[in-house]
């Protein structure tokens, strides 16, 4: 380690870090409070490199299959599917909802799980299982095996996202966690771009291979894929910075340390339960605000689960038609990267989701309304683009907003996520077979609901604003008094003075 990032800079440093020995984590904490600013801010630039390439990589990947196997109908669907099955009406329409269903239900019991299994094993077995459910499905010969496979699929992916989350937030502070929320969504483009690729490649080349219909093998191929990374997941996800072996006990106690600060920087009920958490969360007339926001932002987004068959309108083939998607996702996740940079550069949220809702909402009126291709296909670039990239942002913008007590984030948290997500159930239904060739009832009703976005982050924004002029108007007066900081208004204990919102 180089003199310049390192904290050693005496013989005799405290041994190896025990986070449930006071002693340990109080010689540790001495250790690290004795550096100068300068240090320890070079040193943890060099542990968070070491960590992101070690943690988000795998964690990403793990989403886009995630995502992968849950969305892989809309591209067997482009193969005979349909027919084969017996499929008619809106049976696609409620294969795709009861997915949402059992993820819904399973949302509870593996958070109860979450802290009673180690971080790798919990999420590889995850992995695992959605990989074998996922391949049972190109067993299926019925309608209702497809709905009872679906359905457990759903249930078995439940776990990741909240795993996820909660293994992120052992190793990074509040601020580097929301960016990497963003970053670890930006799965969700990529795996629609890679699912229109394997889709396109397997249905063109597999069709009738050992007598199986390309789609299913599209769902064993698939299947077999998050499985065989599952395992490799559960030797290279690390658990906890203090039995990390890829860090030497310096850096173990380092990664731990920072974290300890982080959360007893602010955090004003440390000893508060969850129930408490909720009573505070529910308080807040703003989550109210957030979660219908979370919930039409996601139903917003309902299009990607018929993605291929709106562009299938576009009258080209079905395997072409599959290759076409994968330009679109692919620009999605670009201009994903780009608004989360540009938003955390600037500090802003709320413009960069009203203006990538409007985006699409452009995207969604044209490719219902007009009849050219050249128009519509470009649409078809604009809905994604806008409603992706600006619920990415809405992600890390709930957990800027409630950031303290602890548990009253976590609440409001898990409130918008549970409620957003049930948008997936009837949002299903936005495109039957039965309004196709354009779709019109679900474009423009899309349309709508995108300006809907727009409309109440901006109104977000002015009661952001708002709130932060309480702010500064109860720190002027606690200045005057004498006092050294300010009341937040609702009486809401800020520990630290100059405490804004972001909007």
């Amino acid at each position: 380690m180089d003199k310049k990032a390192s904290l050693d800079e005496k013989e005799h440093v405290p041994g190896h870090i025990n986070p449930d020995d006071p002693a340990s984590v109080g010689a540790w904490s001495a250790h690290f409070l004795a550096q100068d600013e300068a240090t320890r801010t070079a040193y943890e630039k060099k542990l968070l490199r070491k960590v992101d390439i070690r943690l988000m990589p795998m964690l990403v990947t793990m989403y886009l299959l995630n995502f992968l196997d849950r969305s892989n109908l809309a591209q067997a669907r482009q193969g005979s599917l349909e027919a084969d099955l017996g499929m008619t009406g809106t049976d696609f329409n409620l294969a795709t909802s009861i997915f949402f269903v059992g993820y819904l239900l399973m949302q509870l019991p593996s958070n109860l799980l979450l802290t009673r299994m180690k971080p790798s094993l919990y999420l590889s077995a995850s992995c695992c299982l959605w990989g074998m459910v996922s391949t049972c499905n190109a067993a299926t010969h019925k309608f209702t095996h497809l709905v009872v496979v679906r359905f457990f699929l759903g249930f078995v992916e439940a776990p990741f996202f909240p795993g996820a989350v909660f293994l992120m937030s052992s190793w990074y502070t509040r601020a580097e966690l929301t960016r990497r929320i963003a970053w670890l969504y930006a799965g969700n483009a990529l795996a629609n771009m890679f699912g229109g690729l394997l889709g396109a490649a397997i249905l063109g080349n597999l069709e009738g291979d050992m007598g199986l219909a390309g789609w299913r093998w599209l769902f064993i191929i698939e299947g077999v894929i998050a499985m065989g990374f599952a395992i490799i997941a559960a030797f290279v996800l690390p658990n906890y910075p203090h039995t990390t072996t890829w860090l030497n006990k310096e850096e173990q106690a380092f990664a731990a340390w920072r974290l300890s600060m982080d959360i007893s920087e602010a955090d004003a009920y440390q000893d508060a339960s969850v129930w408490d958490g909720v009573k505070l969360a529910v308080k807040d007339y703003r989550l109210y605000i957030f979660v219908l926001l979370q919930h039409i932002s996601l139903l917003s987004q309902s299009f990607q689960y018929f993605f291929p068959s709106i562009l299938g309108t576009l009258g080209y083939g079905r395997i072409e038609t599959l290759w076409l998607t994968a330009p679109c996702w692919f620009a999605t996740f670009l201009i994903s990267v780009c608004v989360t940079l540009s938003s955390a550069k600037t500090g802003d949220r709320s413009l960069h989701i009203a203006c990538l809702s409007l985006l699409a909402a452009v995207g969604n009126a044209v490719a219902a309304g007009s009849t050219v291709t050249g128009a519509r296909f470009f649409a078809l670039f604009l809905m994604p683009m806008g409603s992706v990239a600006a619920y990415q942002i809405l992600v890390s913008w709930v957990a800027n907003s409630f950031p303290r007590p602890l548990v009253k984030r976590s609440a409001c948290i898990a409130i918008c996520n549970m409620i957003g997500n049930t948008a997936t159930i009837y949002g299903s239904y936005m495109y039957p077979a039965s309004t196709g060739p354009r779709y019109i009832p679900g474009g423009a009703t899309n349309a709508a609901v995108c300006v809907l976005v727009s409309l109440l982050a901006l109104t977000l924004r002015f009661i952001h604003k708002r709130e932060n002029k309480k702010l500064e108007q109860a720190e002027a007066e606690a200045t005057a008094a004498g006092a050294e900081g300010g009341a937040v208004a609702g009486g809401e204990d800020r520990r630290m003075a100059g405490f804004r919102y972001i909007y």
